[in-house]
């Protein structure tokens, strides 16, 4: 049996047959500035934690202040992705399912902190909820501490993650369209049932890269936090706070060693990003399949 000769169309285009000095030093390039700018400051930050030994490493992670800001961050992220996700799931159904007035002003609205440095976010909430703000009076008058308190870090965390997830599950379902949404409602399903058994499994992928991307913005956040902190030790100071404060105070090996906890969780993040992604293409080649099976199994 004898090959076909290549026609023009499925031969390699240039784009892809570059000769190989070429691709030998774009490689080259490539690998280079991953090391320099990625392999390189990971090791350097492990480098750095480890200096004096797994004792001294193991004593800036135990400390006092490192275990309430381990705490803190810890709260603040599992306040803020529920929220996030509920928020995102609720707005990009919204967005992507239906046609309403306003549609435009909400999508900018989402997008809104994007724009808006951190600090700025978080000096807003100051000139709403400090003792001097819009708010401030009456919540001192309550009782009731925002600023400086950990209520004032869930609001400035949650006001720079709320588009994570909205923004990776509004493409998704646009692409997806409504048809069969449409069609569940034709069989007679409920609103709440089209969205709990059609619309929740086909964006659960899209769902948790959201969640992850949110998670690791929630835990690393620090300009926002930085302004309505206070920067109080053992209290209002999350991981990333109080990293700034003990290499301020020259305590290196400790600033590192707090800062490994930030690294591994973004490796942990990196390879949950990468599960999913492999995740999400491997459903998109079954469906793939699925749908050219019955052609190609017509005798």
């Amino acid at each position: 049996m004898t090959t076909a000769p290549l026609t023009a169309a499925a031969r390699p285009s240039r784009a892809t047959a570059e000769p190989w000095p070429v691709r030998v030093l774009l490689l080259g390039v490539a690998g280079v500035f991953l090391g320099l700018f990625l392999v390189l400051p990971l090791v350097a930050v492990f480098a750095q934690a480890l200096e004096n030994g797994l004792a001294a490493y193991g004593a800036a992670l135990v400390d006092p202040d490192a275990r309430g800001a381990i705490g803190l961050t810890m709260l603040t992220a599992a306040i803020v992705l529920p929220l996030n996700v509920v928020f995102g799931v609720a707005a990009a159904w919204a967005i992507a399912k239906f046609e309403f007035r306003g549609k435009s002003l909400l999508l900018t609205l989402i997008d809104l902190p994007f724009a808006v440095s951190p600090v700025i976010s978080g000096l807003i909430y100051v000139l709403l909820f400090g003792a001097q703000g819009w708010l401030g009076p009456w919540l001192a008058a309550h009782g009731i501490k925002v600023i400086f308190a950990v209520p004032g870090i869930v609001l400035a965390t949650l006001f720079v993650t709320c588009p994570l997830v909205a923004r990776e599950l509004i493409p998704l379902m646009q692409s997806q369209g409504t048809e069969e949404e449409e069609a569940a409602l034709v069989l007679g399903a409920r609103g709440g049932q089209v969205f709990w058994r059609v619309t929740l499994p086909n964006i659960k992928w899209g769902l948790l890269y959201g969640a992850i991307l949110c998670n690791a913005r929630a835990m690393g956040e620090f300009g926002a936090v930085s302004v309505v902190s206070g920067h109080i030790r053992g209290l209002t100071n999350t991981l990333t706070l109080h990293v700034e404060i003990l290499y301020n105070e020259y305590n290196f090996a400790g600033a590192f060693a707090v800062a490994s906890l930030l690294t591994l969780l973004a490796l942990v993040t990196l390879g949950a990003k990468q599960l999913v992604e492999w995740r999400t293409r491997r459903g998109g080649r079954a469906e793939r399949a699925a749908e050219a099976a019955p052609a190609g199994g017509i005798p």
